[in-house]
């Protein structure tokens, strides 16, 4: 394989971490590869003799991005790079995640056979959420004002306060009304974010390569309020009817609050993250891991 400039980004202030980085940094130059560093991760550990660049230039610059930590470190760093369209490898400090998939103590010689070309490539879909203040006069001929525009990797959440009442809603999917809502929140979920908020929400799992979003509610006042699954072709715009304290999130890590009238509109993201994995990659043994399926019931339990 010829020369690749590879991106290494690292969760900040994990204990532990410039041990890994560090580690990871040797793989990778004693494969012939260019080495750069995320300016953060750079304050983490003694990698001095790389290129410490901003997320732009790194997404300019690399030709993949090693990526260690949590899903959380993952799903940050992927809403910064998807632009470019920089391939991700995600190495989890910890427990198993859906998205950091390669344990630390399998990490040399899984990046040393993905660095030679043996890796399997997954596409993930990404939201794309706009949020519009409502006009103070429609009369004036004015128009919802833009004030946001953000992607989300694994969901797009509103929700009320923690000490407010409910929501009111009103959900249109492609310009047509389809119901209004009282709940603590609604979550818009990708495939991806299937396995997160949506599933603690009595969402379904949707498996990655399905090219559709999940709409779930959250303690909705109906209890026929269920989750319905859509097309990730359609538009979803959900305005603010009532509520205090009404905020929106994107992947929990990004929040803006909303006023009555707000609206936010939805698409599936035009571009998509690419993460590779290695050789044998098995969505379904994350699951079993993850969601302990292969544990079998205890049936002494009371």
């Amino acid at each position: 394989m010829s020369s690749l400039t590879i991106a290494i980004v690292g969760k900040f202030q994990a204990q532990g971490i410039a041990a890994s980085l560090v580690e990871i940094a040797n793989i990778v130059t004693a494969a012939g590869h260019r080495i750069v560093i995320d300016r953060e991760t750079a304050h983490l550990c003694e990698l001095r003799d790389f290129p410490a660049l901003s997320t732009a230039e790194l997404g300019k610059q690399a030709d993949a991005a090693i990526v260690v930590g949590g899903d959380g470190t993952m799903l940050g760093i992927a809403r910064q790079l998807a632009p470019y369209n920089v391939p991700l490898i995600g190495i989890n400090q910890g427990r198993l995640g859906f998205m950091t998939d390669i344990p630390l103590d399998s990490m040399v010689s899984v990046l040393n056979e993905m660095l030679e070309g043996r890796y399997e490539v997954e596409e993930r879909t990404l939201l794309s959420g706009r949020i519009f203040k409502a006009a103070s006069d429609d009369a004036s001929g004015e128009h919802d004002e833009e004030v946001l525009d953000a992607l989300a990797l694994n969901d797009i959440v509103v929700s009320r306060g923690a000490i407010s009442g409910m929501v009111e809603l009103s959900v249109d999917v492609d310009g047509r009304f389809m119901y209004s809502q009282r709940s603590d929140g609604l979550i818009v979920s990708t495939p991806t974010g299937s396995t997160a908020y949506a599933l603690s929400a009595n969402g379904p799992i949707m498996h990655p390569g399905l090219r559709g979003f999940l709409m779930v509610p959250i303690a909705p006042h109906s209890l026929s309020n269920r989750p319905i699954a859509l097309p990730d072709s359609c538009r979803i715009d959900i305005t603010i009817t009532g509520g205090k304290e009404v905020g929106v999130n994107f992947d929990m890590q990004s929040f803006r609050a909303l006023t009555l009238g707000d609206r936010i509109s939805i698409e599936r993201a035009p571009m998509t993250i690419r993460f590779l994995h290695p050789v044998g990659y098995s969505y379904f043994a994350t699951l079993r891991q993850k969601l302990h399926w292969n544990e079998p019931p205890n049936l002494l339990a009371h």
